[in-house]
This record gives C-alpha cells, structure tokens and sequence, in this order.
C-alpha cells in the first residue's frame, strides 16, 4: 500500500501538480501586473475593514480562519522534512511557490467572494470553489468531484497528518513507548477536537480569531532567539539554500527526492495557494468589494510561509541540527531549539505543536462542513447525520496519531493535490472575471471612492452573483 501511495504521490506532483502550479502562478502574476506587489499596502488594509452588520463574519475573522488551517504542524514538521529529505534549497522553492501562488490565492478567494450565497436563516454568507465551479463553468459533476476532494482532504487526510505529527512531538521523552503513548494521545485530540466542533462554526471562528495570533507572535518570537545566537552562521545559511536551489545536475538526478519537489510539495501543503480551501473562508466575510478578500487571502499566504514557514527554516539551519533522513520531522526542529533553550526547546515545540495542530484540526472541520452542505443541496445535513459524521472524523484523527509517517503524508498530499488539480484550472477558465473585478475595484479606488461591487458592471448577471445585486 506504501508503494502504490508512493506511486501515486509521485506522478501528481511531478510533472501533473508543477506545471499546472507553476502555470497559473505565473499567468496571474503577468495578468494582474504583480498584484503581489502593486496591492500589498491594500492586503494590509484591508484586514482593519469592520463589515457593516457586526453580526456578519469580518474580514480578519476569515483571515484566522483560512490561516488557522494554514498554519499549522506543516510549519514546523513540513519544512523540516522538506530541508532533511529535499536539502536547504527546499525553502528558496518555498518562497517561489508562495509569492507564485499569492497570485493565485487573490483569484480564487475572489471568485469565492463573487459567486458566494446567503443563507435565508441567519443572513450570512457561504461559497467557495464548489460553489464557482457549478455557478460560473456549469459543471455540477466537477462541482460535485471537488467537495468529495475537500471533505477527503480536510476531514481525514489533513486530520491524520495533523495528528500523527503532533504525536510525533513526543518521541523525544523518555515516557514515550511504543503503541501506547500514540493511542493515548490520539484519544486525547479525538476528544477535545470532536468536543470543539460540536458547538458549530461560530465557535471555531472565536478560538481561532484569538489563538492564531498568539501561536504565531510566540513561535516567530523562539525562532528568532535561535538565528540571533548563531548570527555569525547566517551567511553561510543563505550560501547553502541558494546554492542547493539551483544545483540543477542534484535536482535533474531524481527530482521526485529533489528540494524543487519538495519544496513545491510542503510549501503548497503549508501555504494551501490555489488548493481551494481558502475560498471557503473567504466567502464568509461581509465586504463591499470582492477583490478585497483577495487581498487578505493573499496576506495569509505571506504569513505563513514568508513568515512562520521561514521562520522554521532559518532556526533549523542556522543551528547547525543534524540534517538526517532520521532527524526528518519534529525531531530535526527539536534539536535546533535545544541549541539555546537547553531540555525546554523540546518541550517548546511539543507546545508550540499542540496549538498550531488543535487550530489546524479545528480550521479543517470548518472546511469540511462547507463541503458537506453543498452535497446536501446548499444546507447542513441534520444533526443525527452532522453528530455520526464528525465521530468519523474524531476515529481519523486517533487512527492518524498510530500510523507510519510516510502513509500519513502520502494520503494527505493526494487528497490535497486532487483539489488543486480541480480548482485551479477552474481558476484558470474563470480569469476573465478575475481580472474585470480587479480593475473595477482599481478604478474606483483610483477615483477615490471605497470601492463598492455590482455585478453587471463587469458582466456578470445577478443570478450567478446574487449578492452583488
């Protein structure tokens, strides 16, 4: 089984998931004129936005959201599998796909944005790929085939590795042993998360508004400590992920093991650009324009990766942490905190670990549900059905904290690949759109108006876009 995950796991990203990636981060890039860049001043302002029913989602409430998903243990056990597996040349790939793939983050939280509905109870707002897809492109089936991939992806594939990882925190104590320190552990989160969901996604939406941050201040915070005592380390850092990035003879030798694979792969599993997870979030937000979402969800993808994934990288490197086959995952972080902090940089990551996963495992429901209520013909399905279902995805999460490391990552790279390689062709189909929104909100801004959105001003009829009437 191994084997065929392997396989499987192989061919999707190398050459399917790299191209496709790769393809629309530079298209965008070229037709948005480096958005990344020319609005990254609006991303942060736009964050401050306060909608003007203050029960409706905010924008920084969908920020923490989508980010609570994003960052999370790929932060810290994704790039250190990245750097021991794939070389230091991994995180200059990172950073490529991350910058790349901002680009395609503003597309489809846009789309998310203008295709989104209204929930008739309540009065808030839902959408996200599944949602644009069957809307925009009139496909039902693929529509249909992404939300599989989401709840797949997001209820159990991302759940298992989540959990195997936080779990895997623990090896370094002397109490860990064998089988039974996993199956306690697994048993804890499937308790506490599945506690956690069942008071429904306004409550994950407060957790994570408050945790996120806090999580991120404290661990960029160690990381820092860790590079400014090995100051005197930071040139040759650089000279060892810049020159292990372009050692095409290493990478064209076996580029599926190679820090351009690897760096693509835990980037995209960290960042999440172009997966279409995001978008679901990013449809909840009550904002006047849908391109400012897409500024958001574009700093997200900033923050973790330029920031937290970075962070991760530079202490691991710059520690000088064996850099092993064995080392690969949180034991490679581990060691390089323990460089300073002594016995508590162990215990710093097991902590660290335990809030980014439980924001992660949380987030990822949240994802999940959005998936689920589109299957059920746009409403949540009863609770009988909601209370079985989210077992199921308490049992993944204690299966995932027994299972080998490998099975654990092949699973969720899969899952996760077989929505992007749904979403961002959609993205693709649906550029146009993209862009007419985007020079409509530029236009407004530029006359010097707080860019307002109406769907027939760049072609769209008000029964596909029926909140921007």
């Amino acid at each position: 089984m191994l084997n065929f995950l392997d396989q499987v796991d192989s061919i999707l990203y190398y050459p399917i998931l790299i191209i496709v990636l790769a393809a629309a981060g530079v298209y965008f890039t070229i037709r948005t004129g480096f958005i990344q860049g020319r609005h990254l001043k609006d991303c942060f302002k736009m964050v401050t936005e306060k909608p003007s029913d203050k029960s409706q989602v905010s924008s920084f409430q969908a920020l923490m959201v989508s980010t609570a998903s994003r960052v999370g243990t790929g932060n810290i056990v994704g790039v250190s599998t990245a750097i021991c597996l794939g070389g230091p040349g991994a995180v200059f790939w990172m950073w490529v796909l991350a910058i790349l793939g901002s680009s395609t983050a503003f597309a489809e939280s846009t789309l998310a944005q203008i295709y989104k509905r209204r929930n008739k109870e309540d009065g808030s707002f839902y959408g996200g790929p599944a949602y644009y897809i069957e809307t925009a492109l009139h496909s039902k089936a693929l529509a249909v085939l992404f939300a599989v991939f989401l709840i797949l992806t997001y209820g159990f594939g991302f759940n298992m590795l989540c959990s195997y990882n936080i779990q895997s925190s623990f090896q370094i104590y002397d109490f860990y042993h064998g089988t039974a320190t996993p199956l306690i552990i697994g048993l804890v989160l499937a308790v506490i998360v599945g506690f956690c969901i069942m008071g429904g996604g306004k409550r994950i939406v407060k957790v994570t508004e408050i945790m996120v941050p806090l999580m991120g201040v404290i661990y960029v915070a160690a990381s820092l400590i860790i590079i400014f005592a090995h100051v005197t380390f930071i040139p040759e850092m650089f000279k060892l992920i810049f020159a292990d990035a372009f050692n095409f003879r290493a990478i064209g030798s076996g580029i599926a093991g190679s820090c351009l694979v690897y760096g693509i792969k835990r980037g995209l599993y960290s960042n999440e650009a172009g997966v279409g997870s995001a978008p679901n979030a990013a449809a909840s937000a009550a904002v006047s324009h849908p391109a400012k979402q897409g500024f958001v969800q574009m700093l997200s993808v900033y923050i973790d990766t330029i920031l937290i994934c970075t962070a991760t990288a530079f202490a691991c490197i710059a520690s000088g942490a064996g850099r092993t086959e064995e080392n690969a995952g949180t034991p490679y972080v581990q060691e390089a905190m323990s460089t300073v902090f002594g016995h508590f940089g162990p215990a710093f990551i097991t902590i660290a670990m335990l809030m980014f996963g439980f924001t992660t495992l949380i987030g990822n429901l949240y994802y999940m549900d959005n998936g689920l209520a589109f299957l059920n013909k746009k409403k949540m399905p009863g609770k009988k059905f909601m209370a079985v279902f989210h077992i199921l995805c308490a049992v993944a999460i204690f299966i995932g904290a027994l299972i080998p490391m490998n099975i654990a990552w092949d699973i969720a790279d899969i899952t996760m690949g077989g929505m992007a390689i749904i979403n961002i062709p959609a993205c693709l189909l649906l550029s146009g759109v993209v862009l007419k929104t985007l020079k409509d909100f530029e236009k407004q801004q530029k006359a010097g108006k707080n860019p307002e959105f109406k769907a027939e001003n760049v072609g769209i009829s008000t029964e596909e876009a029926e909140c921007w009437k």
